[in-house]
């Protein structure tokens, strides 16, 4: 799955780093970034496949980063990861065109299963 690009958005630093380690074991292409600005100005310089972002971040909360993503780029899956069970956030990010959502602290198979789903999605949609 290296061929999977994936860009990991969350202000706890700690647990993005640590994460990102489990998920590169598991054969994936990680970048990370620390909050919403960081992310848009990594994606300009290179995109990406699946995005998995947080909600609850200071500055440009995800909400307001997953509007900015899809308008830039469209075509990229983004999974949300939430601590807390809010069903409107939820409910309002999938409307935006988030592809799916879990909640933290995630399940680190559960989580590859949903980034590999989301990447199929995008190649399906790109052809």
């Amino acid at each position: 799955m290296k061929d999977v690009r994936v860009l990991l958005i969350d202000d706890e630093v700690d647990y993005t780093a640590a994460l990102a380690k489990r998920l590169d074991r598991r054969g994936l292409s990680i970048r990370t970034a620390a909050g919403g600005r960081q992310a848009l100005e990594s994606l300009r310089e290179e995109p990406c496949d699946v995005i998995l972002l947080d909600i609850k971040m200071p500055g440009m909360d995800g909400i307001k980063t997953l509007g900015e993503i899809k308008q830039l780029h469209p075509e990229v899956e983004v999974v949300m990861l939430t601590a807390h069970a809010n069903t409107e956030i939820v409910i309002s990010s999938l409307a935006m065109g988030a592809y799916d959502y879990l909640m933290k602290p995630v399940n680190v198979d559960e989580l590859v299963r949903k980034i590999e789903d989301a990447a199929m999605r995008r190649k399906s949609n790109s052809r």
